[in-house]
């Protein structure tokens, strides 16, 4: 498993690196079409496990959505005098508003599921509210100053990467070293709470990363919008944990080996991005 698992690492780190930093904006739109397309085809199987058609019926909405967004608002149509698109900032907004809501899901997690469990049309909104505002805010932040400098949205969106695997890798061995106090059992039985704390403070290190190499940027700000990301990252990580615990799924995909699906690598990624593209064009623009 630990072999697989760094082989897949080993291929899919510089294709993410190279989309992120390399292609231009309007490609990279697109490009990530067919990645949340996989993944729009995983969250079917919370949907419904068992039925085909209700899998590729969510699929092919949500790929229709993330099309029409590509053509209603291209790139180069997204920014006005450095104001972003409503279309754009609404959907951020809303995803923003869902998971607040999800994370109140989460927490109450087993004692309300029997609001949505057995309801495709709330766990089909559910996904939508998932996967198309993290697919708009990732365009976002790579599109944010390409005309002046085509690195500087990878770049923003890299940091919310950073952010993002610091958390996960701080949460697991704080976690090892000094887990006892279960986080959230009936969720996700292996975290506790001495790992979140960890993995909160090991996104400190990239704050200061930030504050090292952009030392005009205000400190208590850059911590704030990290530990945010950082704890938005840990609730769309547990929103899967309970949504796959929900339909008795262990990994959302097998095409990623070692890893599982797509959702399980870009779960903490779903809450992060539109949290850190939210505060970023609200406060930092």
């Amino acid at each position: 498993m630990l072999k697989q698992r760094i082989i897949t690492v080993l291929w899919l780190l510089p294709l993410v690196i190279g989309a992120i930093f390399f292609l231009p904006a309007e490609y990279f739109a697109w490009v990530l079409v067919p990645v949340f397309m996989i993944g729009a085809k995983e969250w079917g199987s919370f949907i419904d496990p068992q039925c085909k058609v209700t899998q590729w019926t969510f699929t092919v909405t949500v790929s229709v959505i993330l099309l029409a967004l590509n053509f209603i608002v291209p790139v180069d149509a997204m920014w006005l005098k450095g104001q972003l698109h409503p279309i754009f900032v609404s959907i951020i907004a809303i995803g923003a508003f869902w998971w607040f809501l999800s994370a109140l899901l989460v927490i109450s997690f087993p004692k309300t599921d029997s609001m949505w469990k057995n309801s495709p049309m709330l766990k089909s909104m559910f996904g939508q509210l998932t996967l198309i505002p993290c697919f708009v805010a990732l365009i976002t932040l790579k599109s944010i100053s390409s005309n002046v400098d085509p690195y500087f949205g990878g770049t923003l969106v890299f940091l919310v990467m950073l952010v993002v695997w610091a958390a996960d890798t701080g949460a697991y061995f704080a976690g090892r070293a000094f887990g006892k106090h279960k986080l959230m059992p009936n969720v996700s039985p292996n975290k506790t709470l001495e790992g979140l704390l960890g993995g909160l403070l090991a996104t400190l290190v990239v704050a200061f990363g930030v504050m090292y190499y952009s030392p005009e940027q205000e400190l208590a700000l850059v911590i704030t919008v990290t530990l945010i990301t950082a704890l938005a990252s840990a609730f769309g990580d547990l929103s899967e944990s309970m949504f796959k615990r929900a339909a008795d799924i262990k990994d959302s995909g097998t095409i990623l080996p070692g890893h599982g699906g797509v959702l399980d690598r870009m779960d903490s990624l779903t809450a992060a991005l539109p949290i850190f593209t939210l505060i970023y064009i609200a406060f930092w623009i």
